[in-house]
């Protein structure tokens, strides 16, 4: 097991509309980046036409904010860690927040795409800190459960009504205000967070500069070959010159880690099956989810012949059972564990996968899709916040913000991967229904993986053999 450390934890005998009040401080952040992914998809039209955008700038209006999220996050991790997690979340937040105004602000497209970049930089920031005050905040696991179960909800609602307010914005205020919405939401986690969130102090230690710089230039040549893959070809030379120095830096970076001794990723952690488990599971649950994401939207349309906004519609009721699996997270995680709800529901998930796959038609009535992806989604709401309490558990106090980064770092290559591989499969298959059946056994194969990988990789405390117990 993880040694205990004496990290201070916030006083969980606080007065209650105190301790209440963290949880929106520790979620705004996530709403605030939800909010801004969600919302900037729908506004695409509107962003060209209003700064004379080519499709190349669109692109990297939307994928330069996941190139430096990707890119940062186990930096950030191990400045949580070094300088105070309270800290650490509150300049990502005012990153952010300053960032989202200069998107607003932007006269042209390339101040548009900085800005975007600045704001990953300040979503990297303020996401694994903030599962490290979360840790602090409710050390207990029960209520740390709960609490997991209404934070996911908050981010969920938030995933949910985005694209809807993203088109009632721009259709009132214009593309601008899609960002300057932002503006109010960072304000308030900045004041929430510096009144009512406790600090975790940081430990002094080395920040190993030449391990991060080799991990960012790993992150940001595979996030940049995965964003440019379906644009500019697989086999160009961008595409696979950026590649191969993610793999070179990848190699160097796991050499410099085994004979280091202050590590980026502390041994314990990788010892600790749970920690890889989660981190492999969160690679799984991205690709199937956000892969399959993308293409359901464009099934819809371009099968079943549904216009954006039906489309959106249609999508709706199994989004909004993702929200109810988050709530029942909080009673789940509880009473089950997170091994078992977390088992458990990716296997729900498989499931419901495989039987999309085997049986979707043209004459499959829409209601019988609905139901199907409403169960799906109702696995995949209770997985989220499960996988998040898993990873928690392992790390514990001494190691969230590092863990929250890796895990978060896998989440994101783990979605443009599977946007990736559903692309292709979409366009090198013949006709929209064996490819979407294809798309959904591959689904099914992430779901299944990664319900196996928590029912073998999550017993509690069980470490690679001949690393002792600290």
């Amino acid at each position: 097991m993880i040694a205990e450390t004496r990290t201070p934890v916030a006083d969980t005998t606080a007065a209650p509309a105190r301790l209440g009040l963290q949880l929106p401080a520790l979620a705004l952040g996530f709403v605030m980046a939800t909010l801004d992914t969600t919302i900037a998809n729908v506004a695409g039209p509107s962003l060209r036409s209003g700064l004379g955008m080519s499709l190349s700038g669109l692109t990297w209006v939307m994928s330069g904010y996941v190139l430096a999220f990707a890119s940062l996050l186990l930096l950030a991790g191990s400045l949580a860690g070094r300088h105070g997690a309270r800290r650490v979340y509150l300049a990502g937040l005012g990153l952010f927040t300053a960032a989202s105004v200069l998107c607003a602000a932007a006269p042209v497209a390339g101040v548009l795409v900085a800005a975007r970049l600045l704001q990953g930089a300040g979503a990297a920031l303020f996401m694994p800190s903030s599962l490290t005050l979360l840790l602090a905040a409710f050390p207990d696991s029960r209520e740390r459960a709960r609490v997991l179960g209404l934070w996911s909800a908050i981010v969920s609602t938030a995933a949910g009504v985005g694209p809807a307010l993203g088109g009632a914005l721009v259709g009132a205020f214009g593309w601008r205000s899609i960002f300057l919405i932002n503006l109010p939401v960072g304000l308030a986690g900045l004041v929430l967070a510096r009144r009512h969130v406790t600090e975790v102090p940081g430990r002094p230690g080395a920040l190993g500069v030449g391990g991060h710089a080799l991990g960012l230039l790993a992150l940001a040549g595979l996030s940049y070959g995965l964003i440019q893959g379906p644009e500019a070809g697989w086999t160009s030379p961008v595409v696979l010159g950026s590649l191969a120095v993610a793999v070179l830096a990848a190699v160097a970076f796991g050499a410099r880690e085994r004979r280091s001794a202050q590590r980026i990723v502390p041994a314990e952690l990788i010892a600790d099956s749970r920690f890889r488990a989660a981190g492999l599971i969160g690679f799984l649950f991205n690709f199937a989810l956000y892969g399959g994401m993308f293409a359901l939207a464009l099934f819809f349309q371009q099968a079943r012949g549904a216009g954006p906004v039906v489309a959106g519609l249609e999508l709706l009721p199994a989004q909004l059972v993702w929200l109810v699996g988050n709530v029942l997270y909080s009673r789940l995680g509880r009473r089950l564990g997170n091994r078992t709800a977390l088992t458990a529901s990716l296997g729900l998930a498989a499931a419901g996968m495989l039987v999309l796959a085997l049986t979707i038609s043209p004459a499959m009535p829409y209601w019988v899709i609905a139901v199907l992806l409403a169960v799906i989604n109702l696995g995949v709401g209770v997985a989220s916040p499960a996988m998040t309490g898993a990873l928690m558990e392992a790390a514990g106090p001494a190691h969230a913000g590092i863990a929250g980064a890796s895990l978060n770092a896998n989440r994101q290559i783990g979605s443009l991967v599977g946007i990736a591989v559903m692309s292709a499969v979409l366009s090198g298959t013949s006709g929209w229904y064996p490819g979407i059946a294809m798309v959904f056994a591959l689904m099914t194969a992430a779901y299944a993986a990664g319900s196996l990988t928590g029912r073998l990789g999550l017993r509690a405390g069980h470490r690679a053999s001949g690393v002792p117990e600290s």
